[in-house]
């Protein structure tokens, strides 16, 4: 593994910290935007792990992995572990996505084929696994924090069961509108998710470095679609910001039983680096058919953003996908990389009406036109 690199596209973390202890974005439209093949080399952002993981359901030849926080590696390099060691229940206990008391029990089992590193920073932090490695990160704390003490002020448990009941679409408006947006949840969602607090207990304000106008009001309006036109009954983000943990018909893609053996049958193919996007890709040797980039994109200059589109099209072989997504910060294909990326708008905007991780702004689904090696 690599030593941690640091750039503009990662901002420094807290070594010792997992910001993100799930991926907060829909793999099922990540994978469908990619069209992975069996014999595909892929690269992922490895945040959590869980889309990682989801991309080996496809059977690629390879996956490799990155990320700049050696923290974040540690919650991939466990989930690894748990795929290899536990049954599908066990790792559903071990997430958090059930309840469980046997979770220590469980970490134990999976110790061994955790890398020294790996190991020092799960045994240091036991807190964190009987509270489910899936609640282990900084935004997650963020949301047990809206979950456990503003929502009460907002809605009873047993509305919230009512919310994530299913429903038709129009029962779902209907309920919304009647009995959810009330003026205690337009104020308080509009201030617990304000670019202030979300600096202060979520993100890193540097984050915030190259957004533009509010913060509260767009997500305010994406939790709207997502709890109405979308359905809340299954969907794994809404479960987990209001409950805690995910329901039965509400897992993410790589958490979902059918899934489980075919991605345990393929983790051999699978390998991460700790280090910077920029620094990978202009190290590697390795050309790629698909590109997992998560929100990298968010943080950073438009000037860092087209150098980065560069260096990832040097890395590509021809009609090689990438896939990101926007939150706050607006990124597609510049125009002056026209003759190397098309952009797949249509598809884009088919995923992103489907997407149930509702907080992006924008999906963007780009081919490489000619890759240069």
């Amino acid at each position: 593994m690599r030593g941690p690199m640091l750039s503009e596209a990662a901002p420094r973390a807290i070594p010792s910290a997992i910001r993100y202890a799930q991926c907060w974005e829909d793999a099922d439209i990540l994978l469908e935007a990619l069209n992975i093949q069996a014999g595909f080399t892929c690269l992922s952002i490895a945040s959590a792990g869980d889309n990682t993981l989801a991309l080996l359901s496809k059977r690629p030849r390879k996956v490799v992995a990155i990320d700049h926080n050696p923290a974040q590696l540690a919650a991939l390099e466990l989930r690894v572990a748990a795929f290899r060691e536990l049954t599908h229940p066990e790792v559903l206990a071990l997430t958090g996505s059930v309840q469980s008391d046997k979770r220590q029990e469980l970490y134990n089992r999976c110790r061994k084929h955790l890398s020294e590193g790996a190991r020092s920073y799960w045994d240091g932090c036991p807190e964190l696994i009987e509270a489910g490695i899936g609640s282990a990160g900084r935004l997650e704390n963020y949301l047990r924090i809206f979950r456990t003490r503003v929502l009460p002020l907002i809605h009873s448990r047993h509305h919230v069961d009512l919310l994530l009941a299913e429903k038709p679409s129009p029962e779902r408006l209907r309920f919304y509108e009647s009995e959810w947006n009330n003026l205690r949840w337009r104020v308080l969602f509009r201030i617990f998710f304000s670019r202030f607090l979300m600096g202060k207990l979520g993100r890193d304000p540097k984050f915030f470095r190259y957004v533009r106008g509010q913060v509260a009001e767009p997500l305010l309006r994406r939790i709207r679609y997502a709890m109405t036109e979308l359905d809340p009954a299954t969907n794994p983000y809404l479960y987990w910001i209001f409950k805690g943990q995910h329901g039965d018909g509400a897992l993410p893609f790589a958490l979902r039983a059918e899934n489980f053996e075919t991605i345990r049958a393929h983790l051999d193919r699978l390998e991460w680096h700790c280090c910077s996007l920029e620094n990978f890709l202009e190290n590697s040797a390795d050309t790629f058919d698909a590109f997992n980039l998560s929100d990298v994109f968010e943080y950073i200059s438009a000037e860092s953003y087209e150098r980065l589109l560069r260096l990832l099209v040097r890395a590509a072989k021809p009609n090689a996908r990438l896939a990101y997504w926007n939150l706050l910060v607006p990124r597609s294909r510049p125009e002056s990389l026209a003759s190397l990326l098309q952009p797949l708008k249509q598809l884009s905007d088919r995923l992103l009406a489907r997407d149930k991780a509702f907080m992006y702004s924008a999906f963007v689904v780009e081919e490489i036109l000619c890759g240069s090696r």
